[in-house]
């Protein structure tokens, strides 16, 4: 009898372990793709250190996004209107510090906040009103957007103190870069460790030694790899280490907290989520606002990249972010989705953008491309789903 328990503990475990490959590394294996072929019909410029420093900065609004349109899809819901946010906050931003002279921190804090009221506008239209967000946020896209228009009269509103020039355009020292990228690999060890002395207390089935710590092991030489790249050229771009604490933030908020698994019993049912006591109007609307909060810290890092507040800015980074969730496997029906798998949804998207315009592919292959990429991406996800 205890054979037969340990033979099906062990099938399992095996099953376990198949399941976590196919799912987990479907993303990595198609990021290396782009990445050879990009390298090669650029003639190997597309990986050089100068480039690989370009595209984590540019990746760096969309990911910002992509991390709270997680919760919000995680949620069941949908926002359309982040990239109009993202233009306003950012031309709130400017307009404060260029027309009245405000210092840079509460330029920035006054973009957040902006950004979170209307979070919380469209949150409360969505969870005590029961409007579509569809409906609400795509009106949302319009209102942000004329707003935007009229408080800077359709201007381009520059230059911006050097203060906040250096939000997005500055680089970490690569002695801090390599101490940040050992302190991280250290921490995965850790948290790998107690995670499986964890489940041994409780008695649940702990994973092969062989794939956690190999699994470990492998991000930490790409950890040390992408270190070592970005130090040749200047070292670590500032705006993906903002994207990085904001990950780590959220990864821990909805995998920890009580929050976080309301988020995702209230996508995944969200009449058993209502029966089981969670307040789901009160959570859709903190996911509404942390939202508008991401779109306000978003909107400070691209008026800062671009050294400028612009009517067009923030334009399509809507869309852009809903792909960068789906791609990463975050499910339009709700209830399933991961953050760092947005993030590498991003990464994947900014390196179609950046690998074709090296190729000097014409703009509207791009559209083309990224728009097949998402049909194919919400195919697999209804696919799966099916079986």
């Amino acid at each position: 009898m205890n054979s037969q328990l340990s033979t099906n503990a062990t099938k399992k475990e095996k099953n376990i372990s198949f399941k976590f490959d196919i799912q987990s590394y479907t993303l990595i294996i198609a990021l290396v793709l782009i990445a050879i072929i990009f390298g090669v019909f650029t003639s190997g410029e597309f990986l050089s250190s100068r480039n690989i420093s370009n595209l984590f900065s540019q990746m760096s609004v969309i990911s910002v996004l992509a991390i709270g349109m997680t919760l919000i899809i995680v949620a069941g819901h949908i926002d359309l209107s982040v990239g109009s946010l993202v233009g306003l906050t950012g031309g709130v931003a400017a307009i404060l510090q260029v027309w009245y002279n405000w210092s840079t921190p509460t330029a920035i804090v006054a973009a957040i906040v902006v950004g979170a009221l209307f979070g919380l506008w469209q949150g409360w239209w969505v969870a005590y009103r029961n409007v579509p967000a569809f409906i609400v946020t795509l009106g949302g896209m319009l209102i942000f957007r004329g707003i935007l228009i009229g408080i800077s009269k359709g201007q381009t509103i520059s230059p911006l103190q050097d203060s906040f020039k250096q939000i997005g355009n500055s680089y970490l020292p690569y002695s801090l870069g390599y101490i940040i990228a050992i302190a991280s690999i250290v921490l995965l060890f850790f948290f790998i460790s107690r995670s499986r002395s964890k489940r041994k207390t409780l008695g649940l089935l702990v994973p092969n030694t062989f794939i956690d710590y190999g699994k470990v092991s492998v991000y930490s030489i790409c950890i040390l790899g992408v270190t070592y790249m970005l130090s040749r050229y200047l070292g670590i771009p500032l705006p993906i280490m903002i994207v990085v604490v904001l990950a780590g933030v959220f990864l821990f908020m909805s995998q920890k907290t009580s929050f976080g698994r309301y988020i995702y019993a209230i996508g995944g049912n969200v009449e058993a989520a209502a029966l089981s006591g969670i307040n789901i109007k009160r959570n859709i609307l903190y996911v509404f606002v942390l939202m508008g909060a991401l779109a306000g810290i978003a909107g400070v890092i691209l008026t800062s990249r671009l050294n400028a507040a612009t009517v067009s800015a923030g334009n399509m980074n809507e869309l852009d972010a809903i792909a960068a969730c789906v791609i990463g496997g975050t499910s339009l029906m709700g209830g399933k989705g991961k953050i760092v798998g947005a993030i590498i949804g991003a990464l994947i998207m900014a390196s179609i953008d950046n690998g074709m315009s090296m190729m000097n592919i014409e703009a509207f292959w791009q559209y083309i491309v990224k728009g097949l990429i998402l049909i194919f991406a919400v195919w697999l996800d209804i696919s799966n789903k099916k079986n």
